[in-house]
């Protein structure tokens, strides 16, 4: 059975907007946590256009639930990593001048670097996911680097156009799956997913949890977090028994 964890970066979002102190994404994730969440995902960004560090600090203390906490692999990142010491580091690649995160991290291309912040990760008893795409080489690059878990990216299958290609893609996110199962990694995914298009991922057996913010926190603006958190836990219930 799949879970849920609520991204609630675009609360912060909408703060840091007039640059005020509401919304406030600490009050944000009680909401989530009442309505039934797993778990808690921020983004830590470089330039810290919505999470900023007393977020992360605050949430760290306050979660009851899993706290994933998305980053890129800078260093001054990893130390806060180190020093917050989340449930789970979610490893992602970073452009400063993306709207959203852009494409999978490269495990295979970055390989010596990801086995490095594994390794501090897994001393902190930190888990480690990566963020990538449903390819061979990054998913062997992962499990071979000691990460415990994937995050497969499902933008590709968000953003397809008509059956074939929604079809082709859900055959691409299964095979990956598979792949990293076959590994011993832990199976994730998001990006892109919305109350409309999460039947077809929550369908594929075996993904155990997805990373959904956008389209919660936009759904909250017209009925409150707490119940559209509610209302996607359900639809993944429904389609994950």
């Amino acid at each position: 059975m799949a879970v849920l964890n609520v991204n609630i970066d675009h609360v912060a979002t909408v703060r840091q907007a007039r640059l005020t102190d509401e919304p406030d994404p600490v009050w944000a994730a009680v909401q989530c946590e009442l309505a039934g969440a797993n778990g808690i995902t921020i983004h830590l960004r470089q330039d810290r256009r919505h999470i900023c560090d007393r977020d992360v600090r605050l949430l760290s203390q306050t979660v009851a639930c899993k706290l994933n906490l998305e980053m890129c692999m800078a260093e001054p990142i990893v130390r806060i990593a180190e020093e917050v010491k989340p449930d789970q580091v979610t490893l992602v690649p970073e452009k400063r001048a993306e709207l959203t995160t852009e494409g999978g991290l490269d495990c295979a291309r970055y390989k010596k670097r990801l086995a490095a912040v594994v390794k501090r990760m897994h001393k902190k008893r930190i888990l480690v996911s990566t963020f990538i795409t449903p390819d061979a080489e990054q998913i062997i690059a992962s499990a071979q680097t000691g990460c415990d878990a994937i995050e497969l990216h499902t933008g590709m299958y968000a953003n397809a156009k008509g059956q074939r290609a929604v079809k082709r893609r859900l055959t691409e996110l299964t095979a990956g799956k598979d792949l990293a199962m076959e590994n011993k990694l832990v199976v994730h995914a998001g990006h892109g997913l919305t109350y409309r298009n999460i039947a077809g991922a929550a369908r594929i057996e075996g993904l155990c949890e997805f990373n959904i913010g956008h389209s919660i926190v936009a759904r909250a603006v017209l009925v409150g977090i707490k119940q559209a958190t509610a209302e996607m836990i359900e639809l993944i219930d429904k389609f994950n028994p």
